[in-house]
């Protein structure tokens, strides 16, 4: 039972409760305990949304990211808290309205704050299915862009080169395409010695046949129609022999040409695949680096942005998160909202009470203010006095040490004089003329106690 009182008492000051009222009004008790029981709600709430969204966006270990959210619970508990107390009970509807404005903003926007992690933890399943479709797209995307980048713009155009170079390589030179001009030459020249040597052959059989006497004249022997058949066929070997020539001399400059279209081809081949594979290993480096940042990028952000996709693409979905959403916030809210209808309704022994408490402290504290006030002026007079007769005194014996130095000197230049007739007179001294010298003398000391005397006369006698 005394367990049970202490966590109710911990539980009315967490709500906002003064422990010397509330033993005055204990009626008021149960409703600051259940303010204490909605911010322990929140506070748990905001425990479990922080832990989640610590792990989710850096992956920590969950006793860690537990820890953290515990001390971001303790936060948004004391806010709300701070949110309670500073609403006294006030039924003025306006003055009310004030102060539970800014309060229902704070906590709306911590709403937000707490319910969005929770929503995405309850959405994972869903939600990482769309992440893996949403990083593919963007993996793909980025392929793209690497093939029109101005860097691999001419990747395509080398590839192609590279293969014709293979093909040349491989055919001897033979599959260069800059030498279809020398290759037509020789086509020709082998077309022209292929109709020279049909031509010949149908020759020597004209004049085979024109001997045997089995066609033309029909007359076997050298006759004349013989001779003119063999120097036809005659003529036209020889003309076999010159295009045979012409052939071999097109044929050796086309394998001349061959030769070094081949030797040109290897060389170009060894630059242009060394310029390949670089571009290639640093496209695919590129991808690679991409593709790890993209595998590893489910934070938060990506996390939002597919549950919006998955809203957009289902209603229920978007129904679920939208009630979930409102949830949570409102379970935030709840604690404001409560000290907003509690302030309308009428003020409890425990407002009055906190009303009359506040005004007794007011008062006290003047009066304590009013008696230091008297006791310091009081005490600067005191000051005042003791200043002025320390003054005082310093003053008398300030001038009765005057005093006594003016009566000393007096004394000093009055002894002298008086023992001069002792002396022997200077008049009487010879060679010696005192009469001015003795009137000087007492003019002098004249002067001289008046001036010792004019001071005194004037010096006042107290301050």
């Amino acid at each position: 039972m005394a367990r049970q009182q202490r966590i109710g008492n911990a539980l009315a000051v967490l709500g906002g409760a003064r422990p010397d009222l509330l033993a005055a009004s204990p009626g008021a008790r149960p409703k600051f305990v259940a303010l204490g029981g909605v911010l322990l709600s929140t506070g748990g709430l905001a425990v479990l949304s922080a832990a989640f969204a610590v792990h989710m966006a850096i992956g920590v270990w969950w006793p860690f990211a537990l820890l953290l959210g515990i001390g971001w619970g303790a936060v948004i508990v004391n806010l709300d808290r701070m949110l309670l107390v500073g609403m006294a009970h006030d039924a003025s509807l306006k003055r009310n309205i004030a102060l539970a404005v800014p309060r229902v903003g704070l906590a709306l926007i911590l709403g937000v704050v707490v319910a969005t992690p929770l929503t995405l933890q309850i959405f994972h399943k869903e939600i990482d299915t769309e992440i893996v479709t949403m990083q593919a797209e963007a993996a793909d995307s980025y392929r793209q862009g690497l093939s029109s980048d101005a860097r691999f713009a001419g990747l395509t155009e080398l590839e192609e080169k590279i293969a014709t170079e293979r093909s040349i390589v491989a055919s001897g030179g033979r599959t260069d395409p800059q030498l279809a001009v020398v290759q037509g030459t020789v086509a020709a020249k082998q077309a022209a010695y292929e109709q020279a040597t049909s031509t010949s052959r149908e020759l020597e059989s004209r004049a085979q046949c024109e001997l045997d006497g089995t066609c033309g004249t029909g007359d076997a022997g050298t006759g004349t129609a013989y001779q003119m058949a063999r120097a036809n066929a005659d003529a036209q070997s020889a003309a076999v022999a010159a295009a045979e020539r012409e052939l071999d001399s097109a044929l050796e400059a086309a394998a001349d040409a061959e030769e070094r279209s081949a030797a040109q081809a290897t060389a170009a081949l060894v630059k242009d695949e060394a310029d390949f594979e670089r571009l290639t290993a640093e496209q695919d480096r590129l991808q690679a680096t991409f593709d790890s940042a993209n595998e590893g990028s489910g934070g938060i952000l990506l996390r939002l942005e597919a549950l919006d996709r998955l809203s957009d693409k289902n209603s229920t979905l978007w129904a679920a998160k939208t009630m979930l959403s409102l949830l949570f916030m409102s379970i935030e809210l709840l604690p404001v909202l409560m000290k907003l209808l509690l302030n309308f309704g009428p003020p409890t022994a425990y407002d009055k009470l906190a009303v009359i408490r506040d005004d007794s402290d007011v008062v006290v504290e003047e009066l304590q203010q009013e008696s230091r006030r008297i006791v310091a002026e009081a005490q600067e007079e005191l000051l005042v006095l003791a200043e002025k007769e320390r003054v005082d005194r310093q003053k008398e014996a300030i001038l009765a040490r005057r005093r006594a130095a003016l009566a000393a000197a007096a004394a000093q230049t009055l002894a002298p004089a008086a023992e001069v007739p002792a002396a022997e007179p200077l008049e009487k001294r010879p060679g010696w003329d005192t009469g001015p010298i003795i009137g000087l003398a007492r003019e002098a000391a004249a002067r001289t106690v008046r001036t010792l005397r004019r001071p005194t006369d004037r010096m006042p006698t107290s301050v």
